[in-house]
């Protein structure tokens, strides 16, 4: 990697839900007080991803006053009943965010896709556009919104706050495809909030990790992705593979 290919963009909704997994064992969800990384990291592939890069998220700057709302809710109850169930969501949310991406070096079937101009460029128009897919804040049912800006600028709220730690948090997925083992870990980490940012650590960097489950990398071959028929029958499976994933 030749540059620093720095992406910044701001992210806001009305409703966020960042899922603490130690409320959901009982039905019912609670948002930690800021985005996790795998959060911010899934808005960012929303907007532009290919599995020949990592993105790896630097800084998020929280721009709004941190406040709750809970509502009630009715999950799907596949055993039947009338179950109701209590979340607590985010409101008026809005942050920013500073991010790069890294080549996957556990893809050398897509090496020749290495180009970081051409990511660069469509990345940055991609959050012009507001992102290829649906943009959300945690869960499905809080919708973001995208749009570019200059990390730092304007007026937030936390400008003068201090410090302030919010304890140990979930930090991230270790997926196979990104670290070349056949396991699925979560990484956790105690984040610290100075003047409203928050500086993350590497995923390499978190030192408490759990192993979840066994898990195999994911594969871009014909038999297993959508489409690869076609330009198989062409010869253009070789292309297909390096530029067009």
């Amino acid at each position: 990697m030749k540059k620093e290919n720095i992406i910044e963009f701001k992210v806001s909704g009305r409703y966020a839900l960042f899922s603490d997994p130690i409320n959901r064992i009982g039905g019912e969800k609670f948002s930690y007080q800021i985005p996790t990384y795998q959060a911010l990291k899934g808005i960012l592939e929303s907007v532009y991803w290919k599995p020949t890069l990592i993105w790896i998220i630097d800084e998020v700057r929280v721009m709004n006053p941190i406040k709750t709302q809970s509502q009630g809710i009715r999950p799907i109850n596949y055993n039947g009943g009338n179950t109701l169930s209590i979340y607590t969501y985010l409101t008026d949310v809005e942050y920013q965010v500073r991010a790069h991406f890294e080549w996957n070096t556990h893809r050398p079937d897509l090496a020749k896709d290495r180009n970081e101009n051409k990511h660069y460029i469509i990345a940055n128009r991609m959050i012009k556009c507001g992102g290829r897919r649906d943009v959300f804040l945690g869960t499905r049912e809080c919708q973001a919104y995208v749009e570019p800006c200059q990390f730092g600028e304007g007026k937030g709220t936390y400008d003068n706050y201090g410090s302030l730690s919010f304890g140990l948090m979930f930090h991230g997925f270790d997926y196979p495809d990104e670290t070349g083992e056949d396991v699925l870990r979560a990484r956790f980490w105690r984040p610290e909030m100075n003047n409203g940012y928050i500086k993350f650590l590497r995923p390499q960097e978190c030192s408490i990790r759990r192993e979840l489950s066994e898990m195999k990398a994911k594969v871009f071959a014909p038999g297993n992705f959508s489409g690869l028929k076609e330009f198989e029958k062409e010869g253009e499976i070789i292309e297909l593979d390096s530029e067009a994933l």
